[in-house]
């Protein structure tokens, strides 16, 4: 953490922080809760409080972030702003997120689940989240073949590819056996490594680039079973090492959240080749890697106009193309293939009316509608809010995107309600 006094003097652009306050247990959001940021390694002064909507969330909060420039390519200076989020309610444990980054126009989401008083078992109250790879000191990768062979210890157990509802993450190296476990949403775990590892202000094909490289890497060790094969019960390591950076508890921005929402069911191929493809990289400045996308070269040929295809077949070959998983684990029903509009009708718009009505009884600003496969505008009105609530593009229109993030709130809500 670099000195705070430096910091506040290049702090001359903004960017905007949204918290978002859930019960753990229940997945219900959080109302009136009491939030605080302060600077992190600062005096500590309040610079900002707010309370919770019915929703759980903050208003969104401009807050000072060093120049653009400093992430646009390699620097000593830091590139974003650290914050510390302090949030409380009554009947519940304080919580507090610590070194919380934030870069300049772009917008950082942090979520807070808060345990009540009473909760048993091991607690987290306080996380504290690390430097940035493409900042500090990280190990570098150590390299494998990007195709596993099929072998007598029967690593490949899988028949297709398919993406999974969760994974789970060994935060440390293999061999630590201390190190605790965390069950992540699929699409989760790949935001919170790209926000980990890339910079959310670089240009959208470089994302995108190194978004499928992340998700291809994973569904390797998805199918595969890397880890589970060698008689671990993890998917995959937070240990750059071995795997990516994943921070538990940390913050993730709007846009790379986005793009993996649009591009989850996708991972990388070669020709005639059925598993994931283990695209490995590297940053290119601080460790080189031949025949590996570099994270600041994916950034300098998005720059100069390449596609996120082109980028990664730049580095890893011309034979590498987009696939498509073959099925989805844990969704209620698959996305149409077509908006559903004002004027739809049928099973599909039934489906999304039940998940909706389900929903807004958790999320009680989200209206309820009648389940009767006809888009009227009362399931415009209540798409437009869930839209809303969850940070989507307001339009009442259930594309792709909305269609896939109503069915996950659905499943999320429905499967603590059965637990409780």
């Amino acid at each position: 953490m670099r000195d705070f006094h430096i910091m506040q003097q290049e702090a001359v652009d903004k960017g905007e922080l949204q918290i978002r306050v859930r019960d753990k247990s229940t997945g219900s959001p959080i109302s009136d809760a009491k939030i605080s940021i302060s600077e992190t390694g600062g005096t500590g002064a309040v610079i900002e409080e707010v309370t919770s909507d019915s929703s759980g969330n903050s208003e969104t909060l401009d807050l000072p972030t060093p120049p653009l420039e400093y992430s646009m390519q390699p620097s000593a200076s830091q590139p974003y702003s650290e914050y510390t989020v302090t949030v409380s309610e009554p009947g519940y444990r304080d919580f507090t997120v610590a070194g919380v980054d934030l870069l300049p126009n772009e917008t950082a989401i942090q979520e807070i689940d808060m345990e009540v008083m009473d909760s048993p078992g091991n607690t987290i109250d306080e996380i504290v989240i690390p430097e940035h790879t493409l900042f500090g000191d990280y190990p570098a990768k150590i390299p494998e073949e990007e195709i596993k062979s099929v072998n007598d210890s029967g690593e490949i157990v899988l028949s297709r590819v398919v993406i999974p509802e969760y994974v789970v993450v060994h935060d440390g190296v293999p061999s630590d056996n201390t190190a605790r476990n965390y069950y992540v949403r699929y699409r989760d775990y790949i935001k919170n490594v790209a926000s980990s590892e890339i910079y959310a202000t670089w240009p959208d094909a470089a994302i995108r680039a190194n978004v499928l490289a992340i998700m291809s890497f994973t569904l390797n060790r998805v199918y595969t079973e890397w880890y589970r094969g060698k008689g671990y019960s993890f998917t995959i390591t937070s240990s750059t090492a071995y795997d990516h950076k994943f921070v538990y508890g940390r913050n993730i921005y709007s846009n790379i959240s986005t793009i993996v929402n649009e591009m989850f069911e996708n991972y990388l191929s070669r020709p005639n080749v059925t598993q994931p493809i283990l695209t490995q990289y590297c940053d290119g400045q601080k460790v080189s890697c031949p025949n590996w996308m570099t994270q600041w070269g994916s950034k300098s040929l998005g720059d100069r106009g390449y596609s996120a295809i082109e980028i990664l077949r730049y580095y890893y070959g011309s034979n590498m193309y987009i696939n498509t998983a073959e099925a989805i684990s844990g969704i209620p029903a698959s996305w149409p293939g077509y908006d559903l509009v004002v004027g739809s009708s049928g099973e599909k718009v039934r489906q999304l009316q039940q998940q909706l009505a389900r929903i807004s009884k958790t999320y009680p600003a989200i209206p309820t509608v009648t389940v009767d496969g006809i888009y009227g505008n009362e399931t415009r009105k209540a798409v437009e809010k869930f839209q809303e609530v969850f940070g989507l593009p307001v339009t009442g229109t259930v594309d792709y995107l909305t269609w896939y993030e109503i069915s996950a709130i659905y499943v999320a809500v429905t499967r603590i309600a059965e637990l409780s």
